[in-house]
């Protein structure tokens, strides 16, 4: 079953679009199915050409993520879809568990230990505003910790990121050995989100 965004203080969360409020009120999100691919990897096209017009062309440059990493997400089910009406518009896999390149952090450090899901390769195609906030909606919704890292070149990113409540918490380093700027969110019991 598909999760339906649906928000009652939608005023709140508005930019320079008049159409983003609307867009928000459409957007669902489901798992990706194999069928998908095709979809899944022209968002990712436009996403590496829209990061590197932006001033950002070394984060996922021209290769990254590649088809073989998208099939494996879709088959462990941790690949996300945001679309609108069965036309695909948003991308990410939500991978629960430890991040292994979450275990080292430098000039800063997490909110908590506790056990959280990691946001992956977010990407939109453009043609809708609210992709990134239908994803961390989603995610808010069923876990009380999330993490999530962007390139220091993807200013887009950060401020979605510093936007939807997210605390800079330090540095990391993927796998390459590049570093990332390293988030979290986490809620109270409260259901408010913990500021340091």
């Amino acid at each position: 079953m598909p999760f339906q965004i649906i928000r009652n203080d939608i005023t709140k969360v508005s930019t320079s679009t008049p159409d983003f409020a609307q867009d928000m009120k459409r957007l669902s999100v489901r798992r990706a199915v194999a069928e998908d691919l095709n979809r899944i990897m022209y968002i990712y096209s436009s996403a590496q050409e829209f990061m590197i017009a932006s001033g950002n062309p070394t984060q996922w440059g021209h290769f990254y993520p590649d088809e073989d990493l998208i099939r494996d997400d879709i088959e462990k089910a941790i690949c996300f879809l945001v679309y609108e009406n069965n036309e695909i518009h948003g991308v990410a896999a939500l991978c629960e568990g430890d991040e292994p390149s979450y275990q080292y952090i430098e000039n800063g450090e997490w909110l908590n230990n506790d056990k959280y899901v990691t946001v992956h390769r977010i990407a939109g195609d453009g043609a809708v505003h609210g992709v990134f906030d239908c994803i961390i909606d989603y995610c808010k919704g069923k876990y009380d910790n999330i993490r999530i890292d962007t390139h220091n070149d993807n200013k887009v990113m950060q401020h979605l990121i510093e936007k939807s409540g997210f605390q800079k918490c330090g540095t990391i380093y993927v796998f390459d050995g590049t570093p990332r700027i390293a988030y979290q969110w986490t809620e109270d019991k409260n259901g408010s989100s913990v500021r340091r």
